[in-house]
């Protein structure tokens, strides 16, 4: 087997790699989210009750979910017999997912210190997707019930958006009956251009 073909069978190899093959449908960039407030793992929007003795954080992970339809093309010059599944252009989509973080912290003696982490709480998640034209996209809500002082909860957003819609607002809250409610948004661009393109040229998604 020459030089060429070798490396022929290797590009063929690698797109097809590139491109999860699940018959029909496919789902990538899953891990892929954009967050609120920006940081780490552990970043949190909060805030105390009136009498400093109880915190309420929250924090948002935006899924955008892009999915899309795979179709069988030919291997590359020099091993086209090499067929390889990649991701149509004209099947994308996006269907976002929101996943919910919070902490529930109580003080025991002192406003603002010594905090415990302790007990079961009500949690309400929500969050609503705003289109350009500030038009109701989506929404999630969810009552939690009997939740530890610390968890997360992803909720699937259920409706698809359309590629190159725009930049889209994400509007999202976290409250503990009895504590506050804390909350923010962010912005996300609808753009499939990256996935467009790297279909296009047989590179698969990154």
């Amino acid at each position: 087997m020459n030089r060429t073909r070798i490396v022929a069978l290797a590009l063929a190899a690698t797109a097809a790699a590139l491109v999860p093959a699940l018959g029909q449908g496919a789902t990538a960039a899953e891990g892929t989210y954009l967050q609120d407030p920006a940081g780490g793992e552990k970043s949190m929007k909060s805030m105390w009750t009136k009498d400093e003795m109880h915190k309420v954080e929250g924090q948002l992970r935006f899924f955008p979910g892009v999915q899309y339809k795979t179709v069988t093309r030919p291997g590359p010059s020099g091993a086209p017999e090499f067929e390889r599944k990649t991701g149509d252009p004209k099947t994308l989509a996006w269907q976002p997912s929101y996943e919910f973080g919070w902490t529930v912290s109580d003080s025991t003696l002192v406003k603002k210190a010594l905090t415990t982490k302790e007990g079961r709480h009500p949690i309400v998640v929500h969050a609503v997707l705003r289109a350009p034209d500030r038009s109701k996209a989506g929404e999630v809500r969810r009552e939690l019930r009997d939740r530890p002082a610390t968890g997360r909860e992803k909720v699937p957003g259920g409706k698809r958006i359309a590629c190159d819609t725009g930049e889209y607002t994400v509007e999202w809250s976290v409250t503990r009956s009895g504590y506050g409610t804390v909350s923010g948004t962010l912005r996300w661009d609808s753009s499939c251009e990256q996935y467009r393109t790297a279909f296009t040229t047989g590179e698969g998604p990154r």
